[in-house]
């Protein structure tokens, strides 16, 4: 639980997230870095290429779907209300 008072971040850790890799690792060059084989007559970099993207788009969908519905903050804590943080009850 983060402190009052302290910003952070609000990434909620997903084992989901690592298909984000996926895209990233489609692109490390020895993998497409040659002609053959051809798909409908197109050499092997294009087509590969135009499937890394339907592949990209499929893994950032999934992982959107999958991870939207967690919190991306923990619930505030019991006595954090307003009137706790109200700096204008503690003066007597």
């Amino acid at each position: 639980m983060p402190r009052p008072g302290k910003t952070g971040s609000n990434f909620r850790w997903s084992p989901w997230n690592l298909l984000l890799a996926v895209p990233l690792l489609w692109l490390i060059t020895p993998i497409y870095n040659r002609t053959g084989p051809e798909l409908f007559g197109m050499p092997f970099y294009y087509w590969f290429q135009f499937l890394g993207i339907i592949v990209g788009v499929l893994c950032t969908t999934l992982v959107f779907i999958k991870t939207k519905d967690s919190p991306s903050a923990p619930p505030p804590g019991a006595g954090l209300d307003v009137d706790d943080l109200d700096e204008g009850t503690g003066r007597r």
